[in-house]
């Protein structure tokens, strides 16, 4: 009889057996290895955490659990509350500590990273760290941080690494072994409940993959024959419904007229594929699918079922203040809810977002429309997943789905106990093909990547805790770094490959010694030189270009010569950097911005000068407006577009090369034409494997190098001491506990003194624009602000404009500028002034900003107060922050810190 283990106590509290994936885990780290599970969402991996906390509380030793995002961190609190007691279990997130110091305690990553930086006395006693949804180190905006805590954490603790399924992660699992010893890796690619895969074609519902087909054993897919007929069908239909008489136009395709979603949700219902979540890549798109079913007879709740949705309104809204519920929009919303129909997506009011959480798990909402970040969030799993399109804007343009977005968008649907099944639903309109559907619907391939880069927190927090040797060796252990070696592996094997081929070539041609090889070398040379001059050429007008920007002053109207900004423009604002200038400019076309040496392939200059206020808000669109008139109004007419002036002399050694070529005994060989084209391939092949050189050289300790020019700065500017063992100074050590996207830019003004005299609205103010992000080109209103925070913010962009400058020196990624777009609005609101006009404020082309983002611009700006307090060297300025604090949270903003 075998002796009886922890795994078998954990699972007798179980109401459901173990899969064998669960069990080889669990075993594997009742062992004392550490695990990387990899399993498909809804798989059941997060067993294997709270096994690890389990362990951690039978041995008397602490457990912490860490999550990506609050939302889950408060999820996983009341899960594990409720299974080990209120005493036992902690929560730490950036706003909310609750029983700390209990042996269970669940944390964003962020915390636990600053906890191993500032070596918290919490960390004693620790046995084993949870990381759930590991695969966010791939995010490139947080992705470090989750490195950075595997890199840190004692060797003696027992990591727990939770991941979606990835491609690679047999790579991933060999760097954990790595860095962190003994590792077990766990994949599981089966999905717990079977997905359907469908496409609606107007009113008629069709599987996507014919069943009775799969042939090689089931490796291939067929689409289903039904649904490609019916589809090509509906599009000869359409194409004869788009003829007409000639002289009328044809080809109307952007007439399509999608089924509206209350009838797909119908739809839906009398498949039997309720609940649903319909993905909208746009907050806009969701709202308004809402707004469509609200107007809709289609009501998808019982009277009792109305009634229970009640309850849970009141209980999560109770402490709104009653007089903001109405911009909140919240009888609307409620309305919705009480039809069983919600929008989720990050535009909403926390409350608003956890009473649909709340209600969708419970069943009592069936049909929500959301955003990606709902795939990426929460546990809210729904029978089926509707996807509306298959192309998503990413931040930069409008792209098609990838197969790893597909699949981790559809792995929503299935709820584990609940239904047998789950179904994707993809709406199809024209342009969406069946087999590219098929095509996403079958390919596994989610490769993880690290965004692991150093930083200037990073690397001081690194220097101050193991010095500068110890830090470089660190980051060579980085998952970026070890990514980075593998391809340089695949990279040398090529440089050998190329090696053998160039001395094959080299024979053909008569040897390294031949004389046609000679000739070769004399047509390389030349083409060489040509491109340098070439390349020089470029450098030269650049150059001009540069010093014609440094030259310009306030006021003066050049003429932008090329590009979309083509035009009359007035300069805001000089810029004396001399390696990249970059003024501030206003076109006549209203367009107010940066501009580049990019901008002037010719050298700009002033045609003319033009009076300026003393005070320019370029953000404000009728400032705008009214500059741009008084500028047309100048009568300066820009001059045409000017052509680049031939070089006169031509280039000594060209002639010489060429006069080399013509002279030499191959030039008049008859198979001359045949060795050239073998000389060719062996000069081409020369370059590329030159390149592939490069690229091992540029790639091998590439993070260290990074982290070099980075001390090199910190080191400049005092931040660092200087010799063989450097230090942080004092300054450095308030760097070290600034944590933000702009952290060296906070470090710097808060020892200038930049900030200091504000009232704490003001620095709530100043502070906001180091955090705030526009979602597009926003008009900053021009009032309710001071004389005092006008000062500190123009100072703010100065000294960014000097760490600019620098950055750019060292060769470093740039500090991005500050935004004063959330100015205003946060002046306002904690200056106690109305949500109402705080929303205005904060709004841009005559829409206010949405509550949610309100509140978690709000929230991000009460944290970075929160580190100004802690850190400022000037009691004034720490004062400042306590009471901007307490200014902004109130209302709404309260009641989401809850």
């Amino acid at each position: 009889m075998r002796a009886r283990t922890q795994l078998d106590s954990f699972t007798e509290q179980l109401s459901f057996p173990l899969d064998p994936f669960q069990v080889q885990a669990c075993a594997a780290l009742e062992a004392g290895h550490g695990v990387l599970v990899c399993a498909p969402t809804g798989a059941g991996k997060t067993v294997v955490g709270e096994f690890a906390v389990h362990l951690a509380l039978e041995a008397g030793r602490k457990c912490f659990y860490t999550t990506p995002i609050k939302a889950l961190s408060n999820q996983k609190f009341a899960e594990l509350s409720e299974r080990h007691g209120k005493d036992a279990v902690g929560l730490l997130t950036g706003d909310t500590s609750i029983n700390s110091d209990a042996p269970v305690v669940v944390m964003t990553t962020e915390v636990l990273r600053n906890m191993l930086y500032a070596d918290s006395p919490a960390l004693r006693g620790l046995s084993h760290v949870v990381m759930d949804e590991v695969h966010f180190l791939a995010d490139r905006f947080r992705g470090a941080v989750w490195e950075e805590v595997i890199l840190h954490l004692p060797e003696d603790v027992r990591l727990v690494s939770l991941s979606a399924t990835v491609s690679n992660a047999e790579e991933f699992g060999a760097w954990m072994e790595t860095v962190r010893g003994d590792t077990t890796i766990v994949v599981d690619e089966t999905r717990p409940i079977p997905l359907w895969q469908h496409i609606m074609v107007g009113r008629r519902l069709f599987d996507l993959f014919d069943a009775k087909a799969t042939p090689n054993g089931g490796h291939d897919v067929v689409v289903d024959q039904d649904l490609a007929r019916h589809v090509k069908q509906r599009l000869a239909l359409d194409r004869m419904n788009d003829w007409e008489p000639r002289g009328r136009g044809r080809g109307r395709s952007s007439d399509y007229r999608p089924l509206p979603r209350p009838e797909v949700i119908a739809r839906l219902d009398e498949e039997g594929l309720l609940p649903a979540i319909t993905f909208i890549f746009s907050r806009a798109g969701c709202e308004a699918a809402l707004a469509q079913c609200v107007r809709s007879r289609l009501r998808l709740t019982t009277p009792e079922q109305t009634a229970q949705i009640r309850e849970i309104i009141d209980k999560h809204t109770r402490d709104l203040p009653r007089a903001d519920l109405e911009v909140l929009g919240y009888w609307g919303w409620r309305e919705a809810l009480e039809r069983g129909f919600a929008a989720h997506h990050a535009g909403m009011l926390p409350a608003f977002r956890e009473t649909v959480e709340e209600l969708f798990v419970n069943g009592l909402v069936r049909a929500v429309f959301a955003t990606e970040t709902l795939a990426l969030g929460i546990n809210m799993p729904a029978r089926s997943v509707v996807l509306e399109r298959l192309v998503k804007y990413n931040g930069d343009t409008h792209a098609e789905l990838t197969p790893g977005e597909y699949t981790q968008l559809t792995g929503r649907a299935g709820r584990r106990g609940i239904d047998v099944e789950g179904h994707a639903v993809v709406l199809w309109q024209p342009g969406v093909e069946p087999t590219d559907v098929a095509g996403l619907a079958s390919t596994r391939t989610f490769p993880l990547r690290s965004s692991f880069r150093p930083a200037y927190n990073m690397s001081i927090n690194l220097i101050d805790r193991m010095g500068a040797a110890e830090s470089r060796a660190l980051l060579e252990r980085s998952f970026a770094q070890f990514q980075a070696d593998r391809s340089v592996v695949g990279l040398t094997r090529g440089i050998e490959r190329n090696e053998a081929a160039l001395t094959e070539l080299r024979d053909k041609l008569g040897g390294a010694d031949g004389e046609y090889f000679e000739y070769v070398q004399i047509r390389e040379q030349l083409r060489s030189r040509e491109r340098a001059i070439e390349r020089q050429g470029r450098a030269d007008r650049r150059g001009a270009s540069v010093e014609s920007l440094v030259g310009l002053r306030r006021g003066d109207v050049v003429a932008i010569p090329v590009g979309k900004r083509s035009g009359l423009a007035v300069v805001l604002e000089p810029d004396q950097n001399h390696t990249d200038p970059r003024p501030l400019v206003l076109t006549e076309e209203k367009w107010a911005g940066r501009v580049s040496a990019a901008d002037f392939p010719v050298p700009a200059r002033a045609l003319g000068r033009m009076r300026l206020p003393r005070h320019v808000d370029h953000r404000t669109a009728r400032v705008r407006r009214d500059l741009a008139s008084a500028l047309r109004s100048t009568g300066i007419v820009a001059p045409r577009k000017p052509k680049r002036a031939k070089s006169g002399r031509e280039d000594s050694e060209i002639v010489a090369l060429r006069k080399a070529l013509r002279e030499h005994p191959c030039h008049s060989r008859p198979d001359r034409e045949q060795l050239s084209r073998i000389g060719e391939r062996y000069n081409r092949l020369a370059r590329e494997t030159d390149s592939m050189r490069q690229k091992v050289a540029a790639t091998t300790n590439s993070l260290a190098r990074t982290f070099d020019r980075i001390v090199a700065l910190l080191t400049e500017r005092g931040y660092i001491s200087e010799g063989k063992h450097p230090k942080a100074t004092e300054a450095g050590q308030r760097l070290g506990r600034i944590y933000c996207e702009s952290d060296l830019l906070v470090a710097e003004c808060l020892r200038r003194g930049v900030w200091s005299g504000l009232t704490p609205a003001e620095l709530a103010a100043v502070v906001s624009a180091v955090v705030y992000e526009s979602r597009q080109d926003a008009d900053a209103p021009d009032r309710g602000t001071t004389v005092p925070l006008r000062q500190a913010l123009a100072e703010t962009v100065r000294v960014w404009g000097e760490l600019r400058a620098d950055e750019v020196r060292h060769k470093l990624p740039l500090t991005r500028e500050p935004d004063l777009g959330f100015v205003t609005a946060i002046y306002q609101w904690a200056s106690d002034e109305s949500l109402v006009d705080a929303l205005i404020s904060a709004g841009s082309g005559g829409k206010e900003l949405s509550a949610g983002d309100f509140v978690r611009w709000c929230r991000q700006v009460i944290d970075l107060l929160d580190q100004v307090h802690s850190t400022a060297s000037d009691p004034a300025v720490a004062k400042a922050a306590a009471r901007a604090v307490g200014a902004i949270r109130r209302g709404v903003v309260a009641v989401a810190a809850t």
